[in-house]
């Protein structure tokens, strides 16, 4: 449980991570982060705390879906935003193409990373996840057709606002799912099984 808990949370805190460097890349993100910088440039405020507002609001949209959250959701709302603001507090902004292309590349990287670790612990998807687990299992469309709406959507909403769009969008986009699918199996948590007893074996 301990080694659970400790995973959960390093990855939240990658995630967050993973997030500022999108930021002071500034080569595009991801479609929830360039929603998250577009609400952040209109209301002025932190990115970060934007993310946390974001997640709770989504958790909200968990009820009529009958989604049920779990550590890792309420962790995942909490977590990611504070990491973030952190990490940009003392990231320095980097001003060169290649230092700001290389850390676009190791960004999508870390997201990968840390993706596979919180999910991996098995404490329960985050708030975006869930959404989008909750409509596959209450419509029966399928999660791909899901996941694209909801990330288009975002996306579109975030660009309007001024969330930054460029190369790094997408290449979260052609890398992250490729990415995820060789991180996950590293951090995937698997019950240990009881050894069967000599006299269960015999029965």
């Amino acid at each position: 449980m301990l080694r659970r808990l400790l995973q959960l949370y390093i990855g939240l805190s990658l995630y967050g991570l993973s997030t500022a460097m999108f930021v002071r890349a500034d080569l595009g993100a991801d479609p929830w982060n360039v929603f998250h910088l577009g609400v952040a440039k209109l209301l002025t405020m932190d990115i970060g705390t934007v993310m946390i507002i974001t997640g709770a609001l989504v958790l909200l949209f968990w009820i009529p879906i009958r989604q049920r959250p779990g550590l890792g959701t309420i962790s995942n709302v909490i977590v990611i935003g504070l990491a973030a603001d952190a990490a940009l507090s003392l990231m320095p902004t980097l001003e060169t193409l290649p230092a700001r292309g290389a850390l676009l590349v190791l960004a999508v990287i870390v997201n990968a990373l840390a993706t596979g670790m919180y999910i991996g612990a098995g404490f329960g998807a985050g708030p975006r996840d869930g959404l989008m687990t909750g409509i596959h299992a209450r419509t029966g469309w399928s999660v791909r057709s899901v996941r694209t709406a909801i990330e288009v959507s975002v996306l579109l909403i975030g660009w309007l606002l001024g969330g930054t769009v460029g190369v790094g969008t997408v290449l979260y986009a052609l890398a992250i799912g490729p990415l995820i699918q060789i991180c996950l199996p590293w951090f995937r948590h698997t019950p240990r099984v009881k050894p069967a007893s000599p006299a269960e074996v015999v029965s």
